[in-house]
């Protein structure tokens, strides 16, 4: 015990806080704490069938934890994924840069994130994908920076990133970023080792792909349509409704029923564009996610976007830099921001149908009332945290930066195959930010799955670059080095 406290003391330190902040959420705020979306996933939990906007992912994992009737196991086992988390960045860092005394500190500090960050904490309370989703792509990131890549890790990678889309759909991008990768810099170039190559890359996708056509299946059966979720082109129409100009667009007529005759600045915001009653795509007949309506709407975004196309680059740049601000501002309104900070007062019940329909099938999951309980004074503790201890957006948009400056680009080379550590993690990172952006909105709780690859990214760049000597046989964290990658600095 004392040789594991002089080697990781930091990252236990860090560990040990972190998990005393989930137990004072956790005696704080009981059972859960409840987001709108939490609702139709708990429906989907307890009658099995493809959401239109969501996919199922999140919804299977509650029903994995039903016969506990107890939505508390699963607030503690999503705290659980979080701190999870933080074990593999830290691992990662020391197998990939090397034990040195800044490793240890760039490792604990590329962990801190996602074991401190109350709006992480919180978010891990919340019942909501993201907790889930952010695991699974840490995860898939840790386990793609292991070398050499084995076919059995490259098809447990591709299930992660298969898990991972049916979590959150903007998964789907990260299939063709860690392919990208495992190709590129996976495999050597013997002829041996391109077989081996061919056989991982047909692995990875393989065992990619088939679980989400499974679930297109599944979602064909019980909608008659094609794909993982029905509501794309609802939502790509909503985000160009703060640029969309009729007048330039010159829509057809079965296009042009979905204008709104006010200028941009005077429109809401996107989302009141997806549930608003006032909405053009939610006043055409039937429920606004029919295949008909989300063709329409699709059309109508993607004229939008040939059209106007530096409007919509100047739009998802504006909906980027949200993401970067120092202070947090209240978007997309107060009540949306309202449900990422711990409350002082028990929250309303919901008034939307949909809302209330799912806090019955919640209360039969629990077998009882699902009203949150506030406990004094631990909620109040973690209402104070919250105020001062976040990663402000400033400082996350240094640390993506930080692996592109040319000083730590310039890092020792690595055997061959290896490539550059930080990239998988880095380009990960930048495209859970920029998806959102472009196809839908900012949210604060997209952030939060970036975080953590983005420190991640950070620490590798710094600590091979620290580096100054490898040995070329073994490799920084090579499973040949029995001391485990531990560097020798000059």
């Amino acid at each position: 015990m004392t040789v594991l406290a002089r080697r990781h003391g930091w990252f236990l330190g860090v560990f040990g806080l972190g998990a005393a902040l989930r137990i004072v959420t956790a005696l704080g705020y009981r059972p859960a704490l409840w987001f709108p979306d939490s609702y139709t996933y708990v429906v989907t939990a307890m009658r099995p069938r493809p959401d239109l906007v969501r996919p199922a992912g999140y919804s299977m994992f509650l029903r994995l934890f039903e016969p506990f009737h107890s939505f508390a196991v699963v607030t503690f086992v999503q705290h659980a994924l979080g701190l999870l988390a933080g074990v593999m960045i830290y691992a990662t860092v020391l197998r990939r840069c090397g034990r040195t005394r800044l490793t240890v500190s760039l490792a604990a500090l590329a962990a801190a994130p996602v074991l401190l960050d109350a709006y992480q904490i919180e978010m891990e309370h919340l019942l909501v994908s993201d907790t889930l989703f952010t695991f699974l792509v840490v995860a898939a990131a840790c386990l793609a920076l292991r070398r050499p890549p084995s076919t059995g890790a490259a098809a447990a990678l591709g299930l992660i990133l298969a898990a991972a889309t049916l979590t959150r759909t903007v998964g789907l991008p990260l299939i063709v970023v860690f392919g990208f990768f495992l190709v590129r810099y996976g495999f050597g170039r013997a002829r041996a080792v391109r077989r081996d190559a061919r056989r991982g890359v047909g692995a990875f996708l393989l065992a990619a792909l088939a679980p989400l056509a499974a679930y297109m299946g599944w979602f064909h059966a019980a909608h008659h349509r094609v794909g993982l979720v029905g509501a794309n082109g609802v939502f790509l129409y909503a985000r160009t409704m703060v640029f969309a100009d009729c007048s330039i667009m010159r829509p057809p007529a079965d296009l042009a029923v979905l204008c709104d005759p006010r200028p941009p600045v005077e429109r809401p915001t996107m989302q009141e564009y997806v549930w608003s009653d006032d909405s053009p795509v939610v006043r055409l007949p039937g429920i606004t996610f029919t295949a008909e309506t989300d063709a329409l709407a699709g059309r109508f975004a993607w004229l939008a976007i040939r059209s106007q196309p530096l409007d919509y680059a100047a739009a998802t740049l504006t909906e980027l830099g949200r993401t970067f601000t120092w202070r947090r501002h209240v978007y997309p309104d107060a009540e949306i921001y309202g449900y990422y900070e711990f409350p002082a007062t028990t929250p309303p019940p919901p008034e939307r149908r949909p809302a209330i329909v799912g806090k019955e099938f919640a209360e039969r999951y629990e077998r009882g009332p699902i009203t949150v309980r506030i406990a004094e004074p631990y909620a109040g503790w973690m209402r104070s945290y919250q105020q001062v201890a976040f990663l402000p957006g400033a400082v996350l948009l240094a640390v993506l930066l930080l692996p592109l400056v040319p000083r730590l680009r310039r890092v020792p080379r690595l055997p061959h195959g290896k490539g550059t550590p930080w990239g998988v993690a880095g380009a990960a990172a930048w495209v859970l930010l920029i998806v959102p952006a472009a196809t839908a909105q900012f949210d604060y709780r997209y952030v939060l799955p970036a975080t953590p690859l983005a420190c991640l990214a950070a620490a590798l760049a710094m600590g091979v670059r620290a580096r100054v000597h490898v040995d070329p046989d073994a490799g920084a964290g090579d499973r040949s080095d029995p001391e485990g990658g531990k560097a020798r600095v000059k």
